[in-house]
């Protein structure tokens, strides 16, 4: 599987170094800035994505909202995660080295990376939490979606990953944060839904313009496909 980029005529090696030379004529500071954004700052950008869409959500007008929005909020991490581990045969399976193994001339901007190339982690959880985030705000699932094509450049820029790399873990994102979310949706809203009734955690999802008697049942909404900024998408 490694010989999918073994030479240069190949256009996803052709990619790799038109993107990676990049960092060849940038000057040192901006390469640094990529490092830690490529690294780490996407993902810690996506962490406020999340904690803001999860502020939005919950402050909804009504609590039948709060409670679909915060169930759908939650299942974007927990798409990651899930999404990360089917991951790791794949990773197994393919065996495709780093770019910088099999290419000379690549300028690195991390080191370290000793385990396989195909598909790339950031890529996937990243998109991932994009896609999970659209499932309840479309708003915020653009933005994530944004912040996860630019992780993916990144990726490539810093010498890490091919680009089919970073396309595989897209798909890989996508699929499982699409596909499993009306399972996952099915399952945290009644979950959601009782702690929106609690007089002491209900606040987690609930703001005071949402407050009901806690004696006053709570529909628990379905999940369904809707034109609106903030419908769940099923």
């Amino acid at each position: 599987m490694a010989g999918l980029a073994s030479d240069g005529s190949n256009p996803d090696v052709s990619l790799l170094y038109d993107i990676n030379g990049l960092a060849k004529s940038a000057p040192p500071w901006f390469d640094r800035v990529m490092e830690f954004v490529g690294e780490w700052g996407i993902m810690l950008a996506m962490v406020m994505v999340v904690l803001w869409c999860w502020w939005s959500v919950r402050r909804r007008g009504s609590l039948t909202d709060s409670v679909s929005g915060v169930a759908g909020m939650i299942w974007a991490p927990l798409a990651a995660g899930i999404a990360l581990l089917v991951n790791i045969p794949i990773r197994g399976f393919v065996e495709r080295p780093r770019p910088f193994n099999d290419h000379e001339g690549i300028e690195v901007l991390v080191s370290g990376k000793t385990d396989f190339s195909f598909v790339s982690d950031h890529a996937t959880m990243a998109m991932a939490i994009g896609v999970g985030l659209f499932v309840a705000n479309r708003k915020f699932g653009l933005a994530a979606i944004g912040l996860a094509l630019a992780e993916g450049f990144c990726r490539v820029y810093m010498g890490v990953h091919y680009p089919t790399d970073v396309v595989g873990g897209f798909a890989l994102g996508t699929a499982v944060a699409l596909l499993l979310a009306p399972l996952a949706l099915a399952l945290l809203t009644p979950v959601v839904s009782a702690v929106a009734r609690s007089p002491r955690v209900g606040r987690l999802v609930r703001s005071r313009k949402a407050d009901l008697p806690l004696t006053e049942a709570v529909d628990i909404p379905e999940p369904r496909i809707g034109s609106g900024e903030n419908d769940l998408a099923a």
